[in-house]
């Protein structure tokens, strides 16, 4: 893929560190076609669901330090997959600059907000206290759901917010959230057919 341009919303970003190694392509007006490798498999289903369900064609190929724990490699990737949305956004004209969803998932609901601001914050509430500990799966825990918002609306310099309505199961909980955050992103980041130019009264985002 190649840089944003005015006809094709695709960013492309590669980081290296001593704990991984992740390369994230993306088209922001994809079909939800996704291949997703991070050696964390409940992130890879979490980041897939996050592909279908925004219409992001997205492909992530991650490894790291998974044999001490997933947090490296959970954190970095969301990191670049947050550079590569705010790379394929480019000046952001002619989108609709903000976006909400509700995800029911069974007994779950959560709720998530966009504004694609350029002022990155991340407010996340209503995960229940005593999964703090838990670990999804075996390898992802369950604390690790706030760190990749908020890398993500850091990097993508989004305001996002996330609340947990309510919810029993943890993996229908965390399953939720990124689907609202994929929907939420969708609608925050179409095209607006009504608007024109930067969608603020600055002229810029």
């Amino acid at each position: 893929m190649s840089e944003s341009t005015a006809t094709a919303r695709v960013g492309r970003v590669e980081r290296t560190t001593r704990e991984s190694s992740i390369l994230v392509r993306l088209d922001l007006d994809g079909t939800g076609q996704v291949e997703i490798s991070t050696g964390v498999p409940f992130y890879d289903h979490m980041l897939t669901a996050f592909g279908v369900h925004g219409s992001l064609d997205l492909e992530v190929e991650a490894t790291g330090d998974v044999h001490i724990d997933a947090h490296h490699t959970v954190e970095d990737t969301a990191i670049v997959l947050g550079q590569a949305i705010r790379q394929a956004l480019g000046d952001k004209s002619g989108i609709r600059r903000f976006g909400d969803a509700w995800i029911p998932m069974d007994e779950t609901l959560a709720h998530a907000a966009i504004d694609v601001s350029g002022r990155p914050y991340c407010v996340h509430v209503g995960e229940p206290e005593q999964f703090t500990t838990f670990t999804i799966g075996g390898n992802y825990p369950f604390v690790l759901t706030r760190h990749v918002f908020d890398s993500l609306s850091f990097h993508a310099q989004l305001a996002l917010h996330v609340r947990v309505i309510h919810g029993r199961d943890p993996h229908h909980i965390a399953e939720a959230q990124y689907k609202a955050v994929a929907r939420a992103l969708r609608a925050a980041t179409e095209p607006d057919p009504r608007a024109g130019g930067i969608p603020s009264t600055k002229g810029v985002l």
